[in-house]
């Protein structure tokens, strides 16, 4: 692959992916982006691999989606390429992906960093959807998931000003989960995967499927689904496992049967 960086075994049981166009600060191309889908899709399918950590550099995270594919385009050229399409597998992958942000994560990389699960941010990280400064509004999320992270009055400034927001401030909307030292913020997300990655993995991507539902469902419907994954478990071996472990007071080794 040409503009991504995979690591299957960056540490037991963790993949990480390193977007890798730095001089252009990671510009989602389409190329970067068939890239990006199809190493999730291989990830989610190897057994081995429990959590996923998505990164850039110091400089960017992912500063916008690459500008010069689309500003000649028509509507009907963008609509042949669709170019959102490669951003459905990462909705599609179960197993849970952190976003190592640092620098730059603006239009396509804020909205990547957002189809992630968790987001660990360096202190340098801004985040923001500045595509209204180029005449065009957020296609790949922007304002829906934005929304659903920080309220609609936020989103609403962000999305409509382009206004970029530091680290502090993406923290105190609920945006990210943490602020570390950028020397320091993948070794804390990989920190965080360990832990993820330590659980059962089936638990782990059941309880994701079933967290990312209630953003789909009214109540009712979205505790049901719970309910189902719920007893679901209970045919898997690691229930068992970590239950007896539990009574035994030992630490539970999780196979992910």
């Amino acid at each position: 692959m040409e503009f991504i960086k995979v690591t299957p075994n960056y540490a037991p049981h963790i993949a990480l992916i390193e977007l890798n166009r730095p001089k252009e600060l990671n510009a989602l191309n389409l190329q970067l982006m068939g890239e990006l889908r199809d190493a999730l899709k291989a990830l989610d399918q190897e057994d081995e691999v429990r959590v996923i950590v998505i990164t850039g550099n110091e400089r960017a995270f992912a500063a916008g989606a690459d500008i010069k594919q689309m500003a000649g385009k028509g509507t009907i050229d963008m609509w042949k390429v669709d170019q959102f399409s490669t951003w459905d597998q990462i909705n599609k992958t179960r197993k849970p992906i952190i976003a190592a942000v640092s620098g730059f994560a603006l239009g396509g990389g804020c909205e990547l960093a957002m189809s992630c699960d968790m987001i660990v941010a360096s202190e340098t990280a801004q985040f923001g959807q500045p595509e209204i400064k180029i005449g065009v509004m957020p296609g790949a999320g922007g304002t829906q998931r934005l929304t659903r992270a920080i309220g609609k009055a936020k989103a609403m400034e962000l999305v409509l000003t382009g206004r970029f927001i530091k680290a502090e401030e993406a923290l105190s909307y609920g945006l990210i989960n943490q602020i570390v030292p950028v020397e320091l913020y993948l070794e804390e997300s990989i920190k965080l995967a360990k832990e993820i990655a330590s659980m059962s993995p089936i638990a782990t991507q059941m309880a994701k499927e079933a967290v990312k539902r209630s953003f789909e469902t009214h109540l009712d419907e979205g505790l049901h689904f719970e309910r189902k994954n719920f007893y679901m478990l209970f045919a898997a071996e690691d229930q068992k496992e970590g239950m007896n472990a539990f009574v035994e007071k030992r630490k539970p080794e999780f196979k992910g049967k």
